[in-house]
């Protein structure tokens, strides 16, 4: 499984990387920008706050939406460091460190108890989720999705173990 999640978080990155340059290719005052921003300001926050539970620290969050919208180009800069993260962090992790338990505090003030391996798979679904949500809107306003296909990200990233060349 520890393969599996680091190759799920270099994806995560990747699609992350594919859907914020179609959306900087839209007009600056493109509902679908907005829109956008709301969806994914919100899985990047959920990030950050399963980020600090994972490593047992404080977060500022008290809400899993932001009060203030950021930019497209400030949530890009965070979205892309916050994956560099993830993907430097789940490369450190060993099988017992995924394994463990975590007692935390949701936004809400209810108790939650997850493992590792259960809260990083809660980041990758997550996020695939708000994906799909911005990716329907660019569909549904005559305009093409970003690709974001798990088997797309595989056949690129490692084209020479997929029988395909190197884009």
């Amino acid at each position: 499984m520890h393969d599996t999640i680091q190759r799920l978080f270099r994806y995560k990155a990747w699609a992350n990387d594919e859907l914020l340059t179609s959306l900087a290719r839209l007009a600056g005052d493109s509902t679908i920008t907005g829109l956008a921003i709301k969806a994914l300001s919100h899985t990047y926050i959920v990030d950050r706050i399963f980020n600090a539970h994972m490593r047992g620290q404080p977060h500022a969050y008290t809400l899993a939406n932001a009060n203030k919208m950021p930019t497209l180009e400030e949530l890009s800069m965070d979205i892309r460091k916050s994956d560099r993260e993830y993907i430097h962090y789940v490369s450190t992790l060993d099988r017992d460190q995924l394994s463990e338990r975590i007692d935390f505090v949701f936004t809400d003030g209810a108790p939650g108890r997850m493992s590792r391996e259960e809260m990083l798979m809660h980041v990758i679904t997550h996020g695939i989720g708000h994906r799909g949500q911005v990716s329907a809107l660019m569909l549904l306003n005559s305009l093409p999705a970003s690709k974001d296909g798990f088997t797309t990200y595989l056949h690129d990233a490692e084209a020479s173990t997929r029988g395909r060349a190197a884009a």
